[in-house]
């Protein structure tokens, strides 16, 4: 018979295990649940990504596609290399050709300091030529007797050579000027006026050298006059600096300078 309200009920828990499969249907476990939100997010995260970097042009299109311009360089950005080429031919070493552009004379001045900077000008068959070769010819009788004065006599005595500037015997003469970079402060069709910033290594690599190679930081100034088709120097000036603080770093030995002055070749250099 039906019992009523007031009468007292029984309940009976059983085990987990022998519970109706309609309670555990009712409910899903929470790791699942975690799982699923976890998956959920990262799908959201992946689509955002996507959908973000779908409108960023592509940084190499300009490079591949014809239809697209190389921007010109921003102004104030001189210091940057042209990459234009320095110089159609060589005249006894040294490059020559250069054009007839303002470009063309910042590279005709550092390639013309690298030829001065060299051991050859310690020797005077070979600075004599070299001052030919960079010369303007209304200017060259001053400029070979302000560089014979310069390189010759004292000055290839106080490095240890000797009056025809070669070193001693089992010594290397070291002497190389290496551009850094080239300013332009006045230019017109006819003339130019070019700083160069230099660093250079001058000395006597060896065991028994008393002049050990050293490294000098200057700025040379050349006057550059356009004539016979090409940049030649009519006048060059020199100064110290400006010279960075000297590194922390071991010197080298006779031996390895020697081999690096014999293995390492120079440049071309262009503006």
């Amino acid at each position: 018979m039906p019992l009523s309200d007031d009468q007292p009920h029984t309940r009976t828990r059983l085990p987990v295990g022998e519970q109706p499969s309609s309670q555990l249907n009712g409910r899903q476990p929470r790791p699942l649940r975690t799982l699923l939100t976890v998956l959920v997010v990262v799908t959201l995260l992946v689509v955002a990504i996507s959908i973000a970097n779908h409108g960023k042009p592509d940084p190499g299109g300009n490079a591949r596609s014809s239809d697209h311009a190389t921007p010109a360089a921003p102004p104030g950005a001189g210091p940057a290399p042209s990459g234009d080429q320095p110089a159609g031919t060589t005249t006894n070493g040294i490059p020559s050709g250069y054009p007839h552009t303002d470009q063309g004379a910042q590279s005709a001045a550092a390639n013309y300091a690298v030829a001065m900077g060299g051991a050859d000008m310690f020797r005077t068959d070979t600075r004599h030529t070299i001052v030919t070769t960079i010369a303007d010819p209304a200017a060259l009788p001053t400029l070979q007797s302000r560089l014979d004065q310069g390189f010759g006599g004292d000055t290839a005595a106080r490095y240890g050579l000797d009056a025809q500037g070669h070193a001693p015997k089992g010594l290397t003469f070291v002497s190389r000027t290496v551009p850094v970079g080239t300013k332009q402060t006045g230019y017109s069709d006819a003339e130019a006026k070019i700083e160069v910033w230099c660093s250079g290594l001058t000395g006597l690599a060896g065991e028994r050298s008393v002049q050990p190679v050293t490294a000098n930081w200057f700025t040379l100034t050349f006057s550059l006059r356009w004539t016979a088709g090409d940049w030649k120097v009519s006048e060059y000036s020199r100064k110290a600096g400006p010279a960075p603080m000297p590194a922390d770093q071991q010197a080298a030995t006779a031996e390895e300078i020697s081999g690096a002055v014999e293995q390492f070749g120079g440049f071309r250099y262009a503006r």
